[in-house]
């Protein structure tokens, strides 16, 4: 083992900034030992003071740019959020030829390629295992790990937020915006929670595990996105009765048409691991050619769990340090000159099996003219649930599950289903995935 210590500057002593710098001091034996030197805590910068770790002698400066400058700060964690600060910080850290080891999934998702061609063009690595799903090495998986198969597919409850939230909703029946509260309450959501609920947070996360599953520059732009805010007690309910859970999920999927890159609520058959993912943790389903389907679970945000990741990528920069390597795992695991611009596919060109609530008329020939108009776009229903009408009501939900079908045949019959006098209000459709390929 080296006797010299790799220096480590970070930035941002929030709630993962203190639990990576706790970790980094608590286990300093243990990572010391695997990373092959001391790994040495030489400077923070942060606006104020964090009661949850003890800084000691550690030198802090409240200006985060002077541990970008510092010359004696060889890694540079990355802690403080935001896409503007952050990113002129890691800017100036690299082209002070430091690396950097960010959390940051915003960042990385909409500016990750012009920050890794700019750290490679001074020969230093950014690493970002924190930036998705928390504490779980995905991105060490699919970089490293599966590096030998042909990714087909991935999808993932990759927020905690929605996935608490529509967890509460099944185990209890409550109201999206009462449990959405309580989340607040208990700090799972922020008080402005539209990146959580409308899948702003899971795209991020999408497009980088994409990235590295398919070779492709980050494309965050291109990500359908759809939350969760429009589901009800009752679809989490109808689902359940057709053996179905409602997750909010984000698919990548490879096919010779591109690449599907899409964040939407989804039925998921009830025997399935990831319908079982419950509360705030997250989970990751990978398809590989050679290993077939693995799944990556466990604490998606959090303190520790994140500084866990953070740590990770701090010692195997260490090694690198301490070894003195030149060849580095590329930050897409593709070198830069083979990431290929596959095209994105249209949603109007995907094709999934779909869930439909109406209400609907209690009368005869309505549900034959639904069914018409579901055969007139070649759409095919597998299933079918009518419940009786309320005491002294003329109207009756009507749940339609259909076989795979293409999202623009499906927008054609809704529009229709939607113009019948016979049906009240919008059609509420949620897709569905069978996760078998």
């Amino acid at each position: 083992m080296s006797s010299q210590a790799v220096k480590i500057g970070i930035c941002g002593l929030g709630t993962v900034g203190s639990g990576a710098f706790n970790v980094l001091r608590r286990n300093a034996d243990v990572i010391s030992a695997r990373a092959q030197s001391p790994v040495e805590i030489a400077h923070v910068g942060a606006r104020r003071d964090n009661p949850a770790c003890e800084l000691g002698d550690v030198k802090v400066s409240r200006d985060i740019f002077e541990v970008a400058r510092d010359p004696q700060v060889q890694v540079l964690v990355e802690l403080i959020g935001g896409t503007t600060v952050a990113k002129e910080l890691v800017e100036e850290a690299v082209r002070n030829g430091k690396h950097v080891v960010t959390a940051n999934k915003a960042l990385i998702a909409e500016f990750g390629n012009e920050l890794f061609a700019l750290a490679e063009a001074h020969n230093v690595v950014i690493r970002y295992e924190a930036a998705v799903a928390g504490g779980i090495p995905i991105i060490k998986a699919l970089r490293e790990g599966l590096a030998g198969n042909r990714i087909e597919w991935l999808a993932g409850i990759i927020n905690g937020t929605g996935n608490f939230i529509l967890s509460e909703m099944r185990e209890k029946g409550r109201e999206f915006a009462d449990v959405l509260a309580e989340a607040q309450a208990l700090g799972y959501a922020e008080a402005d929670p539209t990146f959580d609920v409308e899948g702003i947070d899971a795209a991020h996360k999408l497009v980088i595990l994409a990235s590295l599953a398919f070779g492709m520059p980050l494309q965050f732009s291109s990500v359908y996105t759809e939350g969760i805010t429009q589901l009800t007690p009752q679809d989490v309910e109808y689902a359940e009765e057709l053996g179905y859970r409602i997750k909010h999920l984000g698919v990548a999927k490879l096919s010779d048409a591109g690449v599907e890159l899409r964040v939407h609520p989804t039925l998921i058959p009830e025997a399935r691991l990831l319908a079982n993912v419950n509360g705030v943790k997250n989970a990751v389903l990978v398809e590989g050619d050679a290993v077939g389907p693995t799944l990556y679970y466990g604490a998606g945000a959090g303190a520790e769990p994140t500084a866990s990741a953070v740590v990770a990528d701090v010692v195997d920069l260490a090694r690198e340090l301490s070894a003195g390597q030149s060849c580095r795992v590329p930050a897409l695991g593709f070198a830069s000159d083979s990431l290929q611009n596959l095209p994105i596919v249209a949603m109007e060109q995907v094709v999934t099996p779909w869930y439909l609530r109406m209400i609907a008329e209690d009368k005869p020939g309505v549900l034959s003219r639904v069914a018409s108009i579901f055969s007139e776009e070649g759409i095919s229903i597998e299933a079918l649930i009518q419940k009786a009408p309320a005491e002294g009501e003329t109207r009756v939900p009507l749940i339609v599950l259909t076989n795979r079908a293409l999202q623009g045949s499906m927008d054609k019959a809704v529009s229709a289903i939607e113009a019948l006098d016979s049906i009240s209000g919008e059609v509420a459709r949620i897709r569905v995935e069978v996760l078998d390929g």
